[in-house]
């Protein structure tokens, strides 16, 4: 007898326990749902899909704003330029180059020391600015006709140093914070245009130099790598297949290490007599990764950022899908930037005139009534910026902005954007 009284005892003394927590014994079960890179999904899409990142508005930053960055810990950096001239001396007039940064937490943006110089109303602006993780950004001038000039800063813009612009070495990985890009081994001229091949480069967030990719996948002569990774922490370069010449990605989850071809069903097939596409783009949703095949349509007028065809991959790239194939007439058909996925079949396209949204994954697109920006990918998210170089917002599942302004003051210098 005592024996069972002590066994229901500890049952009842379970229950209790189950009662007072809420969170009884879960039995088991299938595994859950997986997210577009194969990971678990949620429902509520939290981290990289969740609520999008508030940006401090600073329209009264001097000029007009360009190479706007983010890192992933809510930290940027963007350049500035503010012309000063005179109509009766115009001679006498200069443009100021400047770096602002916003720091982690910071609710202003900061102006900070740039080793840029101040240059004449009548150069165009050369220099560009990329982030490369938390605090960290390199900035480079010049190229062409100009001396090519490359500053690398650690601590949020305070300090500049000089960094050597070659490609020096090569790294088995691509750190956190890194840029992927291209440097060119077979040029044909003196532009950076004219190279018979390129290779993969990383640009390192520790000291700003170039490294070559030690592992690349087989994409042809010019592979096109998207500069950061996606929000699973997939990276993605597009290129040529070497014996078809078909448009094909490749897919690393491993920063780098491994690759993966991804071949996408061609809309125009080489050796048809069509133009060469121009590679494609990949941007990764909460539920689905969706790649723009860029080229020109089938027929009809040419278009700027011309647009040849969208697929839409619901197993991380592995299969795709050819949703939209752009034809003569049918819009959407030039894309500025990335495509922005949202949950449950949405996806936006921003094309040269106007915007155009679809809720069955890219099959039917209407066109909004809201204006054209260009999309590109930040460790915040997606950032779309407006025509006028002065409105920002930023998205991480597509769906809910979060938007801001910078450099609005002054837009009539006649050297910045008006």
């Amino acid at each position: 007898m005592r024996g069972s009284r002590t066994a229901a005892c500890a049952v009842l003394l379970l229950m209790l326990l189950a009662a007072c927590t809420g969170s009884p014994p879960r039995p088991a079960g299938p595994a859950g749902p997986t997210g577009p890179g194969g990971g678990p999904a949620s429902a509520t899409a939290p981290g990289p899909y969740g609520a999008p990142a508030r940006i401090p508005s600073a329209p009264g930053l001097p000029g007009w704003a360009h190479s706007l960055g983010f890192a992933a810990d809510g930290s940027g950096f963007v350049l500035l330029v503010q012309c000063v001239t005179d109509a009766a001396r115009p001679e006498s007039g200069f443009c100021r180059q400047q770096v602002a940064a916003l720091d982690r937490g910071a609710r202003s943006w900061a102006l900070r020391p740039t080793p840029l110089p101040d240059i004449p109303p009548s150069r165009g602006v050369s220099a560009g600015l990329t982030v490369l993780g938390p605090g960290r950004a390199l900035i480079e001038d010049g190229g062409g006709e100009e001396p090519e000039r490359t500053w690398f800063t650690g601590d949020g813009g305070r300090g500049w140093r000089a960094v050597d612009r070659r490609t020096v070495g090569t790294t088995p990985l691509i750190p956190a914070g890194a840029v992927l890009t291209t440097a060119c081994v077979a040029p044909t001229g003196p532009s950076p245009d004219e190279c018979a091949r390129e290779r993969l480069v990383v640009i390192s967030p520790q000291d700003g130099r170039r490294r070559a990719l030690a592992r690349v996948p087989a994409l042809g002569a010019h592979p096109r790598p998207a500069p950061v990774a996606e929000p699973d922490g997939s990276w993605w370069v597009s290129g040529t297949d070497p014996a078809t010449g078909a448009t094909t990605l490749a897919v690393s989850r491993d920063a780098g290490r491994n690759w993966t071809p991804s071949p996408l069903p061609s809309s125009r097939p080489p050796g048809t007599g069509t133009p060469p596409g121009h590679g494609a783009v990949v941007a990764v949703g909460p539920d689905a990764v969706y790649a723009a095949e860029l080229g020109e349509p089938d027929g009809g007028e040419p278009v700027k950022n011309p647009l040849r065809a969208l697929h839409r991959s619901l197993d991380g790239g592995r299969t795709w899908t050819r949703m939209w194939t752009t034809g003569p007439v049918a819009e959407p058909r030039s894309l500025l930037g990335l495509p922005v996925p949202g949950p449950g079949g949405r996806v936006r396209i921003d094309a040269e005139l106007r915007q155009y949204a679809s809720e069955d994954g890219g099959r039917t697109f209407q066109a909004t009534d809201r204006g054209t920006s260009w999309v590109r990918r930040t460790g915040l998210g997606l950032l779309r910026e407006a025509g006028d170089r002065c409105g920002y917002a930023t998205t991480r599942d597509g769906l809910r902005w979060s938007e801001f302004r910078l450099a609005c003051e002054d837009r009539t210098d006649g050297y910045g954007p008006s």
